[in-house]
């Protein structure tokens, strides 16, 4: 059985970061995520957009990460969005009632500033100006 793996790119733009997540979110990965997240926060990022829109699965380790981050990002006077959530995604955050994490955003759109110009109701995940490069990727920290 092959592991999971999951790759985190991050696009700065100021004080703000796009975090684009790939692949699968469990138990073995979730740490990736927290550390990504908490790595915003440490460069005094106060606003994280996260693109799930290749994120094929997310069991509740990955949904507690986002929580924890959610919770320090609003500490900090910040704000976390989850954004293009795939149907299993989706429906973790509606069973558990955690669409906050969406909120602002209602139909998981991206702001204009890190769509790259695409229009307000576009379906398509964001367009960059820049290329990503792997932020953290593989393993767990």
């Amino acid at each position: 059985m092959p592991i999971p793996q999951l790759n985190v790119y991050r696009h700065d733009r100021g004080s703000r970061a796009l975090l684009t997540l790939a692949g699968e979110i469990d138990i073995d990965t979730a740490p990736l995520v927290r550390a990504s997240l908490e790595e915003c926060l440490r460069d005094g990022i106060g606003t994280i957009d996260v693109d799930l829109t290749t994120v094929t699965f997310c069991d509740c380790s990955g949904l507690n990460a986002f929580l924890h981050a959610s919770h320090q990002t609003a500490t900090a006077g910040g704000s976390l969005q989850l954004h293009y959530p795939l149907p299993p995604v989706a429906r973790l955050l509606d069973l558990t009632d955690c669409g906050f994490l969406l909120l602002g955003h209602p139909t998981g759109c991206l702001p204009a500033s890190l769509r790259g110009g695409l229009g307000p109701t576009a379906p398509a995940p964001p367009q960059l100006l820049a290329p990503l490069a792997p932020a953290l990727s593989g393993g767990v920290l």
